[in-house]
């Protein structure tokens, strides 16, 4: 039996999330249905580094399993990839210790959420950026994201708390950054609460309207209120850009991630 380890790619507009659920088109599913149909194995049970729910979009999603396929990796990415739906692709492969676990051994994950502020709407965006009808202000944005950077508990950025047993986490990274009319919101920490960079990027984008002062984050991270706190953006606006492990469990590289980096 060997593990192996994949690098997923999707969009996600027209699935119901990561997760099989009875009666809906699940990322898990398509996958795995996918992985089974050329490994010939009875089951095939796909473990993900984390669930995207529906309408989210993922460059760098990462999962493993368990088969008794032979195949060589990179022939088993070209099989597989003959059997998957346009909205989704294995971009690598590799054979990992019986014992990885793609969420268990995650130290990081970074998401990333695309904000389209132009005065028009653009067709070419809708699914894949969330549109402000307001120019935004990405310095104070800047300025007012520096609070979060850390250990705190999120509990105000998270949807129907509590949703895990602590909503504590850390916070390494937030950096913003503006191409022409799109904006985006990179977030990286150790690990997320439900909906929580989409509750931050609605916060943020409360304070690039001009809606909010910047100092009004911190009030809402030390109140510990979702009440508080900005609406939850958009799903379409989303992506699990990548996933970070211990530097013996390093991914393969990818060619085309950089053009997302």
């Amino acid at each position: 039996m060997r593990n192996l380890r994949v690098v997923i790619r999707y969009d996600g507009t027209d699935f119901a999330g990561w997760q099989t659920q009875p009666g809906y088109r699940t990322v898990q599913e398509t996958v795995e249905h996918a992985i089974a149909s050329v490994t010939q194995d009875e089951r095939i049970r796909a473990n993900a580094s984390g669930r995207t729910d529906a309408g989210v979009h993922a460059i760098g999603q990462v999962a493993n399993f368990y088969t008794h396929t032979r195949l060589h990796c990179g022939t088993l990415v070209k099989a597989v990839n003959a059997k998957l739906p346009e909205d989704v692709c294995i971009r690598t492969c590799d054979e990992v210790p019986e014992s990885f676990c793609a969420n268990k051994d995650a130290l990081r994950k970074t998401y990333r959420y695309v904000i389209y502020d132009g005065r028009m709407q653009d067709p070419f965006q809708r699914r894949v950026a969330c549109h402000s009808r307001h120019p935004l202000n990405e310095a104070a944005m800047i300025r007012a994201s520096r609070c979060l950077i850390g250990r705190h508990d999120f509990r105000c950025f998270e949807s129907n708390w509590p949703n895990r047993l602590t909503s504590i986490r850390t916070i390494s990274r937030i950096a913003i950054s503006r191409v022409g009319e799109l904006l985006w919101i990179d977030v990286e920490a150790d690990g997320f609460l439900y909906n929580m960079v989409r509750a931050i990027a609605g916060t943020l984008m409360q304070v690039g309207r001009g809606y909010w002062p910047e100092t009004q984050v911190a009030d809402i991270l030390t109140a510990m209120d979702r009440r508080l706190a900005g609406p939850t953006a958009p799903a379409q606006g989303l992506f699990l850009l990548r996933v970070t492990y211990p530097e013996e469990l390093r991914l393969p590289p990818d060619d085309a991630r950089g053009f997302f980096a």
